[in-house]
């Protein structure tokens, strides 16, 4: 895989049909970033198509350009005759095709250059001509927003790319109270408002647009299916399909419930697990230097960063939690 600053010169060239992608549920980094980078391409010329593997939140609906999404789960055919067609892919918020779920063998098998703009640990690096691979970046939407200015056409920030790009700042970074909040994403976010960005009215499209059930699901989580493991400074919150049901859960309703176990005082690991048709995921949280990312991938088929992972499990609820609280007794020493 070759810098992406090799890659630079080719963005003002002729015409060209681009597939930008990311992973699958996409959330406001994955989208922003996406969204951001299409503007962006549009306004240099090309033909740019976004390509999400499944559906998405609703409350990411509002962001300029999301009505263009296309999704591969509900548009295969169309889907892959454009991406059968296209010059370039650019793969965002993700860097191992099979978070891409059933679009990964297409991709494998598509003849375009494919670029990599991404912030997790051990990408798939062999897949991909060109890439940025930064685990030190708050977000995939400042990496983005660094490929156009690097690469000099930060003239070409509109209002629609700024907006898309701070709802990945604003949300990856828990809205900069986390670590990777360096001080290039605040030189960021003054740039973009410089240029006219109105950040408080995304913050309300994001944080304060859900409907009654989520916050009535919420309160029964917290209520009855939390549990806390003081020995090993840890809370776990199991959701039942029952409760998804009852609450008509929908996609993105349960984004940053992981969190909320955080803010007991003295827990260094925050577990979630959901029960979904095809299998169990996991989100995992954690404080100081104990590493999720090393934890998910070596018992829950996940991965991520130090602070902040995912993870699945194809048995059932009762096995994968049964699970969940054997393997925690490995960490007693780490999590004291």
């Amino acid at each position: 895989m070759k810098p992406i600053s090799e890659f630079y010169s080719f963005l003002a060239a002729e015409k060209k049909k681009i597939i930008i992608t990311t992973h699958q549920k996409p959330d406001g980094d994955a989208m922003g970033s996406s969204l951001g980078l299409y503007h962006f391409l549009i306004s240099l010329g090309h033909e740019v198509v976004v390509i999400s593997p499944t559906n998405w939140a609703s409350f990411l609906d509002w962001m300029p350009g999301v009505k263009n999404v296309l999704d591969f789960e509900q548009n295969t055919e169309k889907a892959k005759n454009l991406i059968a067609a296209a010059d370039w892919l650019f793969c965002l918020d993700f860097n191992i095709l099979h978070r891409t779920k059933n679009m990964e063998k297409v991709l494998q098998e598509m003849n375009a250059v494919k670029i990599l703009i991404d912030h997790h640990q051990q990408p798939q690096t062999e897949v991909f001509n060109f890439g940025n691979s930064n685990i030190q970046k708050s977000c995939t939407c400042e990496m983005v927003y660094d490929l156009i200015v690097e690469s000099g056409h930060s003239n070409k920030i509109s209002i629609d790319t700024a907006t898309c790009l701070y709802t990945g700042v604003m949300t990856d970074t828990g809205s900069f109270r986390f670590p990777s909040t360096k001080p290039s994403v605040h030189r960021m976010v003054a740039h973009l408002m410089e240029l006219g960005l109105v950040h408080s009215v995304i913050h309300d499209n994001i944080y304060d647009n859900f409907l009654e059930n989520r916050l009535r699901f919420t309160g029964n989580a917290l209520l009855n299916r939390m549990d806390v493991l003081y020995e090993y400074n840890t809370a776990i919150m199991v959701i039942p399909k029952q409760d998804i049901l009852k609450y008509e859960i929908k996609t993105g309703d349960t984004e940053g419930l992981v969190n909320y176990l955080l803010t007991i005082k003295g827990i260094k690991l925050a577990a979630i697990v959901i029960d979904r048709d095809e299998e169990r995921k996991w989100s995992f949280r954690s404080k100081g230097n104990f590493d999720v990312n090393i934890f998910a991938r070596q018992h829950f088929e996940g991965g991520g960063h130090v602070n902040a992972a995912g993870g699945r499990s194809g048995d059932n609820l009762e096995k994968t939690v049964k699970k969940f609280y054997q393997v925690i007794k490995q960490y007693e020493k780490q999590l004291q």
